[in-house]
């Protein structure tokens, strides 16, 4: 059972935050998960000072695959609880369902799963083209930036992993209280 975090008519006219401040609030998210990626690298120097042996996780696919999943972890985590991540509490922005409802746990990791495929094209080119790792932040950050001009296409402004998966942010500025 999913709580109500707006009134279904309200979910549909507030309209989307604006491109910049879901921008600088990506960015700020950018910053949350640096220090989440360091967890991967923790575990590892962990498990070889407990062990004396070389970690499991030094294959860099290794240690991919383990971030990505220290993220969905904390993206789904996040979403389904509050609608919310730190940055998006931050930037007043919420994630919700079309109907202003709570998003589940399994939509929270389908809408980390989609939104997490605007990365792959500029990093396969890069790949394929065995660019180094500067070359290929550029491409992703490129692609990150196509991307989001792509939502000023979207009827709602929306990001399109967020049409897909049936959500969509909504702005989440405090109301004034009415003075008694």
């Amino acid at each position: 059972m999913t709580a109500r975090l707006l009134d279904p008519l309200d979910a549909t006219v507030l309209p989307a935050p604006s491109l910049r401040r879901r921008m600088a609030c990506f960015t700020y998210e950018g910053m949350i998960l640096f220090g989440l990626g360091l967890i991967p690298g923790a575990v590892g120097a962990l498990f070889v000072a407990l062990t004396g042996q070389s970690h499991p996780l030094q294959s860099e696919t290794a240690l991919r695959v383990f971030a990505f999943v220290v993220y969905g972890v904390y993206f789904t985590y996040f979403w389904a609880r509050r609608g919310q991540t730190l940055p998006m509490q931050t930037w007043h922005i919420r994630v919700v369902t079309l109907s202003g409802d709570r998003l589940s746990q399994p939509r929270a990791l389908a809408r980390y799963l989609v939104a997490c495929l605007w990365f792959a094209p500029a990093a396969l080119i890069a790949t394929l083209n065995h660019w180094t790792r500067w070359d290929a932040l550029a491409a992703v950050a490129i692609g990150v930036i196509a991307y989001a001009l792509l939502a000023l296409l979207h009827p709602q402004r929306q990001f399109w992993h967020d049409a897909i998966c049936g959500t969509q942010l909504v702005d989440a500025k405090p109301q004034p209280r009415p003075k008694p």
